[in-house]
């Protein structure tokens, strides 16, 4: 599998529903390697300076405007 998204690329995290509070529009700072047959991405929150790590699968491309 490769990576779907690049480094500087906004990207929507849809989070599982006990975790809600994360999910929000972010930034990819870097890619990380593919674990379990899915890619890692690290990510920075646009609302501030909060990094996670993110599967591919939890990510979702912003439309271009």
């Amino acid at each position: 599998m490769s990576h779907k998204f690049k480094v500087g690329q906004s990207v929507r995290l849809s989070a599982p529903t006990i975790n809600r509070g994360v999910a929000g529009i972010y930034r990819v700072v870097a890619l990380l390697p593919e674990e379990r047959g899915d890619c890692q991405y690290r990510i920075q929150s646009s609302a501030g300076p909060q990094q996670r790590v993110a599967w591919q699968s939890q990510l979702s491309a912003l439309p271009l405007v």
